[in-house]
Parts: structure tokens; sequence; C-alpha cells
């Protein structure tokens, strides 16, 4: 129990307000709290009906702490706690058994994880789900008979959320509780969701997600989005403008030893001599050995430690072995992100080999259509990324002529291999791998002829643990990823002299006192809130508050209720506002919500007077309520005084160390891409940053799903090659430069307000690879980076621990667990091809309709479309051309060989956009956004349908050759005339 001394205990209840509030259930406490006059009791009682439970929550602990105290008041709030079954808030108070730092942190990354992943969750069987809940005393029984109330009267999904909202008031250890729950329950899929296990999940505008990779479109992305690539391929030298990783010190000469594990050796790119030997380190070779016996493995080691010029030299062995036998050797090298096919290259491949074998390069950031055929044929190493084999191996699948077989190739390496999961590109090809293997076991039982299969290599600085919570399961996620690459061993190293840890500091932040520009925004959404009868339950500009509103506005517009659902975006764009407010600039929080509105009134107004877009007395309530508000906004977007502790504190830090270098090269890692270029032009507008040398610019990715403008793989090739030339010394990246980028001159790294999970936190460390590099993390409000960090550092102990346990493993009970989970694959495989061959079945009988998301207009049914390129779903109906007018894009212009985008289309009634025009082929293509319509899938409408494989139908492919005879007709009656 806590000391007597009332003072101490005040400063307790005080220092724990914050986890008082998100654990007491306010109703019950003051069943059992007779210290509070019964007055007081029923004030706090109506708070709680007109504000909710935090609000009365803070009245009951204002009262508790009001004085004069009565004699044993901490020991009544205490035991009033327990009585109420609020035992995880009295553990608060019990001084005997403080909660540990990295418990109380891991407690609210659950508790995050419950609040992020709840739209899925709510399809639990609830009844069941709550009566096992009560059994292992995971829930109260009171609080088991309002989820039984609340099910039996507002249904499953309700009850589902009261449920969820009873679990994370629990005491230390409930999630692993609510796990073993949903397993006994059979909730296997809800189990995957929570553990990270194979359904994993996208992210919408934001650079980052919870997963390490799912903001930036990689390589693979790019690829399976378009069947265009590009291919340089030859055993010359590089061109110099596209060694983009190359050595930072040219003029060095040949190194016949490795003297950085991760720096390229710059003697091929400076005219070196014919010839360069690999010469790998002690622990480089360790890790070799059983790939150079002919083994798959898995090379696990810390970024920077020279993995791929290992990988490099197991080729090279690998080439040589195959030819002294009197056999030719085809090597593949896979990567996920396009940069990382001309750093591998240029970098290692290229210069390593180039005197002996022929080498390539493949990637989709180019329309040049040559066969990838051809190159394998023609090479002994192609480096491409994953989505081209998968494409190339597809078509060799259904006997055309064009395809890649696995028998064509003798080593596969696979670059970040952890990525090799459901779902993922590398994942379908080692599939069809395990699924060879297992059928050459019954070919040669039955004496047939076997299929040579590749041998694997993969590589990567952390396999994770899946968001693991318990040993074993980081141990079943990282044996379930040597089981899909066949890995014989996971081989690891200790790197002795050349270990390189950067120091690390975390920089946490304080709340502003005043904050007038946020209380303005606050009041517009109250406003909003008011006219459109909405009530939300958690802080304005929370990731809580987004997902409400998210839902609010997919439910609106399903349900055909326009004023709800034009309040909820505007909401959304508030919410976002509140967030830049946070991390950058109040003039950028401003400036998005100035062009926010601007570009809204825009899209009310047509090209001619013939065709007037109506405005809603809502959307005219919305308009002038930001026009009331403006110059406001605009003033105190001026005030230096009220800008966030965040920026203050990434000041600081930039300035000390650049002040303290002699020469610095950093890269500053932040969520958003508005947020990268926003900080980009502070730093450039700020003339204490140029007055201690800083240099900066900012990369973001090269995907068009985001409202801001991408950057072109070319401008990301430009500015990574300044960086590396010393022309720009700050890069402010989002997660595109995350992963795999090899910038060897980086001495210091900071991410700000930014943390996904272990293994970006590992990849972003390990960017900083020069001596007495540092690695700093700057927190952001709402956030939550510092307590996430915490779980990360506990995560990567697991896995160091979960690894370590897994190689001490013997050999038969590794290769039989392997075995399990391969078998397992194979079979979830099948059954997933079983369903989706049912829903193709389904989809070829069903009837799809799309309305207008804004106006509930009917614009067309699935009939009217069609696919090109597998990837654009057109309408090119004349009844359609009369429904939506068009707009100039400027956010998105591409130019590629076969099509360009330069304009928008919008619905002629409301403005909604409905999609892009596309010039296909010199036929205007009306190419449609399933997001920006609601969809009737066989008589219902879907609540969520965001991108085209959401919606489980098979369109047919475009007819060119029919429209572009109709296109020509028509010019043909042109001319008569």
């Amino acid at each position: 129990m806590a000391s007597d001394n009332d003072e101490a205990n005040e400063r307790l209840i005080e220092g724990y307000r914050q986890r008082l509030r998100d654990r007491i259930v306010v109703d019950r406490v003051l069943d059992h709290l007779h210290l509070i006059k019964t007055d007081q009791k029923d004030q706090i009682r109506q708070k709680a009906k007109t504000d909710g439970n935090l609000a009365a929550t803070d009245l009951l602990i204002s009262a508790v702490l009001k004085k004069p105290h009565e004699t044993g008041w901490f020991r009544a709030f205490v035991d009033a706690l327990k009585n109420s079954d609020c035992g995880s808030a009295a553990d608060y108070m019990q001084a005997e058994t403080p909660i540990e730092p990295e418990a109380e942190a891991s407690n609210d990354y659950c508790v995050k994880l419950i609040q992020l992943l709840s739209p899925s969750l709510l399809d639990m069987k609830t009844d069941v789900v709550c009566l096992q809940c009560y059994s292992q005393t995971l829930i109260s029984k009171d609080d088991a008979e309002i989820i039984k109330t609340v099910t039996e009267n507002k249904g499953n999904r309700s009850g589902a959320r009261e449920l969820l909202r009873s679990i994370v008031r629990g005491r230390q250890g409930w999630f692993s509780t609510f796990l073993d729950v949903l397993r006994e329950t059979e909730h296997q899929h809800l189990l995957y969701e929570l553990t990270g296990g194979p359904d994993q999940y996208d992210k919408k505008d934001s650079d980052v997600t919870m997963s390490s990779l799912k903001d930036e479109p990689t390589g693979s992305e790019a690829a399976a989005e378009s069947p265009q690539f590009m291919v340089i391929s030859t055993t010359d030298e590089p061109p110099e403008e596209e060694d983009l990783y190359g050595a930072a010190n040219p003029e060095l000469g040949q190194l016949t030893k490795c003297s950085e594990p991760s720096q390229p050796d710059p003697g091929a790119a400076a005219g070196g001599p014919e010839k360069d030997d690999i010469v790998l380190r002690d622990y480089q070779m360790e890790v070799a050995i059983p790939a150079l016996e002919g083994k798959n493995i898995i090379i696990c080691m810390p970024t920077g430690s020279g993995k791929t010029r290992v990988a490099v030299y197991i080729t090279k062995k690998h080439l040589d072995h195959r030819r002294a036998e009197g056999h030719s050797g085809k090597v593949v090298v896979l990567v996920n992100k396009v940069p990382l096919v001309e750093q591998h290259y240029s970098a290692e491949f290229l210069r390593f080999l180039k005197h002996t074998y022929k080498v390539a390069r493949v990637s989709g950031d180019c329309q040049l259509k040559i066969s990838f055929t051809e190159i394998v044929k023609e090479n002994d190493v192609i480096i491409c990324t994953a989505q081209i084999l998968e494409n190339y191996l597809q078509r060799a699948n259904k006997g055309e002529d064009e395809g890649v077989n696995l028998s064509d190739l003798t080593l596969i390496v696979i670059d970040e291999c952890h990525h090799t999961q459901k779902g993922g590109v590398y994942n379908h090809i080692m599939m069809r791998c395990l699924k060879q293997k297992h059928k050459n076991l019954r070919l040669k039982k039955e004496q047939k002829e076997l299929m040579p299969l590749p041998q694997i290599l993969g590589l990567t600085a952390s396999p994770g643990v899946g968001g693991a919570t318990k040993m074993e399961k980081a141990e079943d996620h990282i044996l379930r990823i040597c089981a899909n690459l066949d890995a014989y061993k996971i081989m690891t190293t200790d790197l002795g002299e050349y270990k390189r840890e950067p120091r690390k500091s975390i920089k946490t932040v304080e709340d502003r006192k005043e904050d007038p520009f946020g209380d303005v925004i606050k009041n517009i959404m109250i406003a909003i809130h008011a006219h459109a009868n909405l009530s939300p339950t958690s802080d304005l500009g929370s990731q809580t508050y987004e997902q409400w509103v998210v839902q609010k506005e997919r439910l609106a517009a399903t349900e055909g209720n326009l004023k709800v659902r034009v309040c909820a975006e505007h909401l959304r764009q508030y919410s976002e506002g509140l967030n830049l407010s946070n991390t950058i600039r109040m003039r950028d929080s401003f400036s998005f919500l100035n062009k926010y509105h601007e570009e809204e009134l825009k899209n009310k107004t047509t090209p001619d007077d013939e065709q007037k877009i109506k405005i809603t007395d809502t959307e005219r309530f919305l308009f002038n309520l930001f026009k009331e508000n403006k110059e406001e906004l605009k003033g105190l977007a001026e005030k230096p005084e009220y800008e966030n502790d965040s920026l203050s504190k990434l000041r600081r830090n930039i300035l000390h160390e650049f002040s303290s270098r002699v020469e610095a090269r950093g890269i500053i890692f932040t969520k958003t891409r508005r947020s990268a270029i926003a900080l980009s032009q502070w730093i450039q507008e700020n003339p204490k940053f140029s007055d201690v040398g800083v240099k900066a610019s900012h990369v973001i990715g090269a995907g068009d799903q985001s409202v801001v403008k991408p950057m072109t793989s070319a401008e990301q090739r430009d500015v990574l090659t300044k960086f590396r030339d010393g022309d720009v010394n700050l890069l402010i990246a989002t997660t595109v430069a995350e992963e795999g980028l090899d910038i060897a001159a980086c001495n210091f790294v900071i991410r700000y307000g930014l943390v996904t999970n272990e293994i970006a936190m590992i990849q972003a460390r390990g960017r900083g690879r020069a001596e007495d590099s540092s690695y700093t993390l700057v927190d952001v409000k709402n956030s939550g980076v510092a307590e996430k960090e915490c779980v990360n550092e506990y995560r990567i102990t697991m896995m160091d621990k979960a690894i370590i346990k897994i190689r001490a493993l013997n050999q038969e009970v590794y290769d039989k667990r392997i075995l399990e989970f391969q078998i397992q694959a194979i079979m979830e495989g099948k059954m997933r091809m079983t369903k989706k061959k049912q829903q193709d079945m389904q989809s070829e009988k069903c009837e799809v309709l799309f309305s207008c998301r804004s106006c509930s207009k009917h614009a067309c049914t699935g009939e009217d479309i069609q696919i090109i390129e597998n990837m654009h779903r057109v309408n090119v109906s004349t009844e359609f051309s009369k429904l939506f007018i068009q707009r100039e894009n400027t956010t998105l212009q591409e130019r590629l060989l076969d099509y360009e985008t330069n304009f928008f289309i919008a619905c002629k009634d409301c403005g909604q956009r409905w999609g892009s025009m596309m010039l296909y082929r010199g036929i205007d293509c009306p190419c449609l956004h399933v997001k920006n319509f609601v969809v009737t899938f066989n008589g219902k409408k879907k609540n969520k349908c965001t991108k085209w494989t959401d919606l489980k139908i098979k369109f047919p492919a475009f007819n060119y050759i029919e429209h572009a005879s109709q296109v020509a007709e028509g010019l043909d009656d042109d001319d008569s005339d």
C-alpha cells in the first residue's frame, strides 16, 4: 500500500491520472466509494451520460483529491477500485509491486493494436467469446451482462465493441489470455490478425502503417501493376550517371580486401584492374559455408555487415562450380524495390562478375518491352524485381511461349527475405518451389525423372517476430519464414571488432501551453459534429478518432446519408490538419486545409455555364464555416510562439549534429509524403540551418496512391546521387529509403514521429553506417512513438533469443517442424485456390452496380467495364460519357509509351471525382477508381470497397481493335462533313 502521507498519495494519483482514466469504470467505482457525497456522485454519473466515461473519471479523480481528506481516504479509493473489478487501475496504486515501464509500454501497444484492428475483430462470435472471457476472468460478471444485453439489443458487432472495451481495461497479461480465448473459440483468422500471422494489411495516404513496408509502393508492386519493364543488360561498365550507390571515394583505387563491409569497391568504376577479387572477412565466410556446399540458407546479419558482398561471393562460386562440371549456371537476384535493382547491379554484382559472367538488370521502371525469357537465356546473372520473375513463371505455368521455368534457374538470391510471407510476391515464387519439392518426393518414389530446383539464398537484417508477444510465437514466425524459403539453416554470426552500434537517444516532447490554432480547428470540428448529429467518443485528431470518421463516412455513403458523408469527409481533413500542426508548422497545416477547400470549391464549378453543379446546404455550411475562420487560422499560423515542441527538438538536434561533426550527413525519416516535403521546405527556409552548412532535400515514393504528387524514379535517383556526392547532406525521407538502400556515408539518423515495427526500426537504424553514427527518435504528440520504440526493443531482444533457440535445435527436430509448416502452407494454398475458383464462378453470375459516392447517382453497371493490361478498369460506353465532366489533373500526370493521364473525370451533378481520363493508344478511356463509388454487389451495398481487389469480379479485357475501329469511323464521318 502506498504511504499514508497525503501529499505522496496525491502525487501518485496525479502521476497516473491518464492510466486511471483508461481503466476506471465510473458507475461501478461510485457504488463502492463512500467518501464522495451523494450529490457529487449524481453529478459524476450525469457527466458519464453526457460526456462519456473519460470525462466522468476526471471528475471522479478530482473529487477524490479534493481537500480536506478524510482519514483513510486513499485506502478507501484503492479498495473501491478493487471491489469494482477495476483491478488494473488499483495495480497502479500498489507501491509494493510497481509496474515496470517495459510491461506498461507493452500493454499500451496491445491496447493500440486492439483499437487499430477493431474493424476486423468485430466479426467475432461475441456470445461465445464473451462466455470464454468470463470463464478466464478476463472480464467481470457486470461486463459479461452488459455485453450480453448490448448484443441482444444492438447486434453482434455492437456487443463485440463492448467486449473489446472491457478486455483492454484488464490487468497485465490480458492480451495473452485473449489470444488463448480466440484460439479456444476457433477464431483463427482473428488470431492471425493480432499476431501478425498470414493475413497482413495495407495503408492509405500515409507512407507508413504498422507494417514495415506497406506505404511506399515497392518495385514488386510497381511491376505487378504493369507488365512493362526495362532491361539494361551488359558486361560493360555501368554509365557513370547510373551508378547511384558507388563508393564515396572513387580515388581509393582497388580494394583487395573489404575495408568496409557495406561499401562497394570503386575499382571497376574508377578504371581499376581487369578483375576484382572477392575477399570475405572471417564472419562473412562463416555464414557462407553451407551455401557454398549447395544448401538453402538464410543469412541474417545487421545492416551494413556485407550481406550483399557474401551473396556475390556465393554467386560467383556457384557459377564457377557449375562451369567446372560442364554445366551452365543461371542466377536470379530478387529485390522488392526498384532502386535496389540498380544498387545491386552497379555496386556489387557487375563489378565483381563482369569479366567472367554476363550480368543484366531488369525492373518495372521503364517501358522498354523486351522479352524477359531472352534475357534469362542470354545472361548468367539477372537482377530484377520479384514480380517480373513471378509474371514469367505464371506464363510458363499457363503454357505460354514467353515464360520462364524454375528448372531454368540454378540459384535464386532473395534480398530482404523476411517478406517471404503469405500474400507477398516472394512467397508466391517460393510456393512454386515447395510444391515442386514435394512433388519430386513423390516422383522419386515412383522412380520417375525429377525436376531440378534452384538453390535458395535469403538475405535479411531482421526476420522480426510477426507481432508475437510470447517467445513460442516468435520462434514459430521465424521458423515459418525458414520453411517458406526451404532453408536448411538460418545463419548468424558475431561481427566482433566490426560490430557498429549507433548512439541512441529519445527526445520526448511537451504539450503546448497554448494552442489557439488547434483550438480553432477543434471548434470547427465541434460545429460540424453538431450539424451532422455526430458524437465522437475519442479525442479529436487521435488515430482512434480518424478511424471513427472513416467508418462514419463509409456507412453514410452506403446508406445514402449524403449529409453525414460530406461532413465526415471534411472532419477527416480537419483531423489531418490537427496532426500536421502537431508534426510540422502551423502554416503547413493551414496551407493543407486551404488547398483542400479551394479544390473542393473548384470541383463545384464547371468549364461552361450550361451545366451547373449542385451545392447542397451542408456543403454550403462547410465552405462558409472554413471561410469564417480562415483569416484567424492564417494569422495564428504565423505566430512562432505557438509552434509545437517536436519541431523545436528536431531543430536543436539537427543544429547539434551539423555543428559537432566535421562532415555531417544524415537522414530524417517521417511518416507521410506531405510532412517530408514540408520539413524539407522548413529547413531550406530557415537561415540558421544554412549557417551550419545544411543542404536539405526530400525523397518520397513513386506510386500515385497519395494525393501528394509523387516523385518519379528519375527524381529519386537524382536526389540520392546528390546525397551520395555531398551536394545534399540532409535527406528527409518516407519509408521508401528505409530498407535496403546502401548509403554508407550517413552518420546520423532521426526518426521524426515515426515508429512502425521492429524490422523497420532495425532497417532505419542501420542507415547510419559511418563511424560514431547516432540514432535519434523525436516524439510527436499523439504518435506514442517512445512507447512503441520500447516495445520494438523488447521484440528485437525476443527475436535474437528466438533465433538462438532455433539455431540450437537438433537438425532432425528442425527439419520436422519446417516440414510441418511447409505442408500447412501448401494445404492453405490449395484451399485458397479452391475458394478463388468458387468466387470466380460466382463473379460471372453476379450483378454489380456503381453509384456516385457523393450524390448517389447511378453511374454504370459491371457489364459496362473493361480492363486494360489487367490493371485499369475503363468504361468507354456512350451513355457513361454523358454523366461526367473533365478537369485538368495537376497532381498526377503520367506519360508512358502506351498511355498518358492528364485529366480526371468528375460527376456532372455534384463534382465528385470518379477517376482519370486515360489516353490509351489514341483512344480516350475514362478510367474508374472504385473508391469514388458506392458498389452494390448482388443487391447488397458493400461497406468497404477502396480498391478493385476488394471486388472479386472478372472484367473482360479491353477490345482495342473494336474501339479503335469505331473511333476511326467517327473520324471518317467528320472528314466527309
